[in-house]
């Protein structure tokens, strides 16, 4: 219990440890302290004349004017996107059904007929349709109504009843119930064969029983609806899928749909909002008939495709104004593309601020030019701990964590055994070190990078999506790590790291009190003996309001002897993640 206790208490140390990051090292003289809007990248300056005061601004909420140098789909063919329209028969529309009768139904044998007269006659009947197409009326005789549109069926009756009872009587024919027919699906489709249906039901209704159109083989742009051998109707799913259109089809029994075979198909890539494979309606088609389905992205500048030809393979990279008359055929590949360079960038204040959160800038924008237009109160503002979190610096922190615990892994998972037991020592040891980098690789660093010490500040280039973090001016001082009570206390000039750690409750049995860790307002970190003080001389350190005491744990490398390394790898992911100096 008490080595599984350690190691959670190593991978606290590596939480902790990520809270901030790298320090902008450079300095400046007394004669470039002066010539702040001139200094370079990795210069500081005095930050106090660069900040605007609560209520003597000019500028605020005004435009920047800075310096300026100038449902998942189906799989398609391996290492390909799937087809244009794959998704179309996931839907659940082939159990949503109706009774079949629409304006545009053909009356067929079997269908059943309301027919109601009242005055002179007054008579209610249902009839069903005969095999001849007729129903027969009492008194009337046989009336022919196959294939007469259900919207007129009630016309073309009582037209025939009138025939016999012209005065005084008043008609109401209905349809009542459709006959379902038997359609075959054949063609590339996943599962051909006769499927029962309504008359009225989409051609979609059909392919989705069928398992839809086969996206590696089959068209989703030549499909045919053949009655006794005899083209009666032409689909094409992508006028379905772009503008909605279906044309509405009455189905008789062995109707066939046939899906014909896939045509000539073009791969699209990059920024387009349908990165998918589609289908040529010839073997050849202009690039503006390819722009108006895939819909690339506004940022589009150019257009890259590559292909065969009867000369031999091609590679063409023309701007996307010219790629509409470009010929395309089978098997290109098109490749949409932003070579758009951004000459501005997007930045976001927080912390303790007044004014506008977001600015967009130069792309040359140094930290100081934005600095003379945030206002801030400087009785509030911590303005000489500023720090930046960095996108970048987040990744490159990642990136080193995960190398440190691959080394770390490997380490252990290679050591040998001379014996049994010793091997079941490894075995345990390869457990809790498996935790601990588990644990460890869930951390997100911060990205802090440090560009500010004693009220000085490195006038940096910014970069897109920084975030500058303004700290709040605090009389706190924060107590926590290995310690009995964390909290926060009151900021004592005359008190040591011994005296703080004691208003906490003092060390814990695992705390390590000969080195502990005190992470600045600016995200400086430095270590610290138990007096408070760990450099001598000009460079001493001491504690200052805003400081964090983090009281490390004490690891016992006696346990085992992957500690050590464990131990080792803590102060380089603190190192890689922090500014320890």
């Amino acid at each position: 219990m008490k080595t599984i206790m350690q190691w959670k208490s190593c991978a606290w140390v590596l939480l902790t440890f990520i809270s901030s990051s790298l320090f902008a090292q450079q300095s400046l003289t007394e004669q470039q302290l002066q010539q702040a809007q001139q200094a370079g990248a990795g210069d500081r300056v005095d930050l106090s004349q660069y900040i605007q005061s609560g209520g003597n601004s000019t500028g605020r909420n005004q435009p920047i004017n800075v310096p300026s140098s100038s449902g998942p789909l189906p799989a398609g063919e391996e290492g390909l996107p799937p087809p244009y329209g794959a998704n179309l028969f996931q839907g659940g529309f082939e159990s949503e059904r109706s009774d079949g009768l629409n304006s545009a139904y053909l009356v067929a044998p079997g269908d059943k007929i309301s027919i109601q007269m009242w005055g002179t006659v007054n008579r209610a009947e249902v009839m069903t349709v005969d095999n001849q197409g007729n129903i027969f009326i009492t008194d009337v005789g046989p009336v022919k109504v196959k294939d007469v549109p259900a919207n007129r069926i009630n016309s073309v009756v009582t037209q025939s009843i009138k025939s016999i009872y012209t005065n005084n009587v008043s008609i109401y024919v209905n349809l009542l119930t459709s006959t379902p027919v038997s359609v075959f699906v054949a063609g590339p489709v996943l599962r051909p064969g006769q499927y029962a249906g309504l008359a009225s039901d989409s051609v979609l209704f059909y392919l989705k029983r069928a398992g839809g159109i086969d996206p590696h083989r089959g068209s989703y742009r030549n499909i045919k609806v053949l009655r006794n051998q005899q083209l009666v109707l032409d689909y094409d799913l992508y006028d379905f899928l772009k503008e909605g259109k279906l044309p509405a089809f009455s189905f008789k029994d062995q109707d066939v749909v046939l899906v014909e075979e896939q045509g000539a198909m073009v791969t699209v890539e990059g920024a387009a909002r349908y990165p998918f494979r589609f289908e040529l309606l010839q073997n050849h088609s202009s690039g503006e008939d390819l722009t108006y389905y895939a819909r690339p992205l506004e940022k589009t500048s150019h257009v890259a495709i590559t292909g065969n030809r009867s000369s031999g393979p091609i590679s063409v990279y023309m701007p996307v104004a010219e790629f509409n008359s470009f010929n395309i055929l089978d098997g290109d590949v098109v490749l949409f593309n932003d070579d758009l360079r951004p000459q501005v960038i997007s930045v976001q204040i927080s912390g303790s601020y007044l004014g506008p959160s977001f600015y967009t800038v130069d792309k040359n924008t140094r930290l100081l030019d934005i600095l003379s237009h945030i206002e801030v109160d400087p009785n509030q503002a911590n303005y000489g701990a500023i720090y930046i979190k960095r996108k970048s610096v987040v990744e490159q922190q990642k990136i080193l964590i995960d190398e440190s615990l691959n080394r770390l892994e490997r380490s252990i998972f290679t050591a040998p055994a001379a014996s049994d037991g010793e091997g079941r020592i490894r075995a345990q040891e390869a457990e809790l070190v498996s935790q601990f980098v588990a644990r460890a690789r869930q951390i997100e660093p911060l990205g802090k990078v440090i560009v500010s010490e004693n009220g000085n500040v490195a006038n940096i280039r910014l970069e897109q999506g920084d975030e500058i973090v303004i700290p709040a001016h605090t009389d706190l001082i924060q107590v926590s790590g290995e310690v009995l009570m964390p909290q926060a206390i009151v900021y004592n000039p005359k008190a040591s790291i011994r005296d703080y750690v004691a208003w906490a409750g003092g060390f814990s049995e695992r705390a390590n009190d000969e080195r502990i860790a005190v992470v600045r307002a600016n995200g400086l970190t430095v270590f610290l003996d138990a007096e408070g003080s760990w450099l001598k001389g000009e460079n001493e350190q001491t504690l200052q309001a805003g400081d964090q005491i983090l009281v490390l744990p004490k690891i016992d490398t006696k346990i085992m002897q992957s500690v050590k390394d464990i131990t080792q790898i803590v102060y380089q992911i603190a190192i890689a993640a922090n500014a320890v100096k």
